[in-house]
């Protein structure tokens, strides 16, 4: 098919960092991908160009992070000729497309979720997308429902479901750096301590965890100093020890 306007719409939460949420190409060269890559959406866009001995038509524009923190996030993808509107979760990035052609040629099928045949021209190696999408459109037609329905003109390969499990973990969010921490009741005269967690932040400073050890001994901290990670155990009568990552 030859397109002059294109409009994608939909919905995902993510387990994974990286992973192509769409993708489409022709046999020109012409191709459409939408991935996550280290947790920014990543959208890449090629028209083709009617010289064929210098083609640098290759347009690709990146927006969000922290998109795989297993939440849903929305992104519309409107493209009129060489303008295109990418949105994702109300934030948009407006620009047009390089090259001299205005329609998006693909003869290959459109794939969801990943790319099916690596090989073809215009195909790279990508990982396929692991989680969840919901609310997908590709110019006004319902995908998920065609394939719920087993559509013939699509299909699934893989373990797909048409559900989607919520996290088991629950995760908690400190709104002020200053005032907001969580106190926890600790157990006297133990030999040992072990403590396991994940983080997120855009903070390069910050205190992760503090605990007085037994007897008023000293004390340990883990905390963010510029971006890396340090452990400090404070005694009373030792120099301190501190490790960093």
């Amino acid at each position: 098919m030859s397109t002059f306007k294109d409009v994608v719409s939909l919905k995902f939460k993510s387990m994974q960092g990286d992973g192509v949420l769409f993708h489409g190409e022709g046999q020109r060269g012409d191709y459409i991908t939408l991935e996550l890559q280290k947790g920014k959406l990543s959208l890449h866009l090629n028209l083709g160009d009617s010289n064929l001995h210098f083609s640098n038509s290759h347009t690709s524009v990146t927006l969000g992070s922290l998109l795989d923190d297993q939440h849903w996030h929305s992104v519309l993808i409107e493209r009129f000729n060489k303008q295109v509107n990418f949105t994702v979760d109300k934030h948009t990035q407006h620009f047009r497309t390089k090259g001299d052609s205005d329609h998006l040629d693909i003869d290959y099928e459109l794939s969801f979720g990943g790319i099916p045949v690596p090989g073809k021209p215009g195909t790279f190696q990508r990982k396929n997308f692991h989680g969840c999408i919901e609310n997908l459109y590709y110019n006004g037609v319902n995908i998920i429902d065609l394939a719920k329905r087993r559509k013939p003109q699509i299909y699934t390969v893989g373990n797909v479901t048409f559900s989607c499990s919520e996290p088991q973990v629950v995760p908690i969010t400190f709104v002020s750096a200053s005032r907001s921490y969580l106190l926890l009741p600790g157990t006297a005269q133990i030999d040992g301590l072990s403590v396991s967690f994940q983080f997120r932040t855009w903070n390069k400073d910050g205190l992760l965890l503090f605990t007085e050890l037994s007897e008023s001994s000293g004390h340990l901290l883990v905390y963010l100093n510029g971006g890396r990670l340090m452990l400090l155990i404070q005694k009373e009568t030792e120099n301190p020890v501190e490790i960093n990552e």
